[in-house]
């Protein structure tokens, strides 16, 4: 009888397996690195309608970070500064500057109804992910936590891939990221030591019955409302 494939054949199949196999975990690996967002969020920088400068304002000059974004404190948002927070300064300041003309533009007469600067947002979360920076300020967590310094940044840029494991691990242990009393959640050189760790533990424990002060929640409900 005439044999139509030669013995190694029967060895296609498992080649054929074992190569299924390989591209597939390729293909997991692949999505699980390259697809996360440490790779596809951290370094997004987009340019601004005007070139505002954070190492400028919020570093040289010492700007507040709450005096644009004024609701940090008070919900869920920042908030983004509008034509006349802008204009309250630069009315005076570089008052004929090319680089602002857009400003300028978009305030008008600074009467009701002026469009305002479409900000290019930075930092975002996904819709079903629900965060509160006025829980978080609230607790003692700087803004550098999340942001970076933010005052030596030319153009804000994403420095935290703020993924679900991202924000467990704070969850989990977050004492390097509450400040004591007294320190401004927008002062962006501060850094933990052995005192405000020690500080913030003992803030985060159980007295008898009584909660804690801080507890941050790791249930899924805590996000996804």
């Amino acid at each position: 009888m005439t044999v139509l494939f030669p013995k190694w054949t029967n060895k296609v199949p498992g080649f054929l397996a074992l190569g299924a196999a390989a591209s597939a975990l390729c293909v997991v690996f692949i999505v699980y690195y390259w697809f996360s967002p440490k790779n596809t969020d951290v370094g997004y920088q987009p340019f601004q309608p005007v070139p505002y400068s954070h190492k400028l304002h919020a570093g040289t000059l010492g700007m507040d970070c709450r005096y644009c974004h004024r609701m940090v404190e008070k919900g869920p948002h920042a908030s983004i500064p509008d034509n006349a927070t802008c204009m309250g300064c630069h009315a005076q300041v570089k008052k004929d500057s090319l680089l602002l003309e857009p400003l300028r533009t978009a305030f008008g007469d600074g009467g009701p109804g002026q469009p305002a600067l479409e900000w290019v947002k930075v930092h975002m979360l996904p819709d079903y992910a629900y965060f509160s920076h006025a829980v978080h300020v609230h607790a003692g967590v700087g803004c550098a936590s999340c942001h970076g310094r933010v005052d030596e940044m030319e153009i804000v840029r994403q420095v935290e891939p703020l993924s679900m494991g991202w924000c467990l691990e704070c969850h989990r242990d977050p004492v390097k990221h509450l400040r004591p009393a007294g320190v401004s959640p927008t002062r962006m050189d501060w850094v933990a030591d052995e005192a405000s760790m020690a500080a913030a533990r003992k803030r985060l424990e159980w007295s008898g019955d009584t909660p804690p002060e801080l507890n941050p929640p790791e249930h899924c409900s805590a996000c996804h409302r």
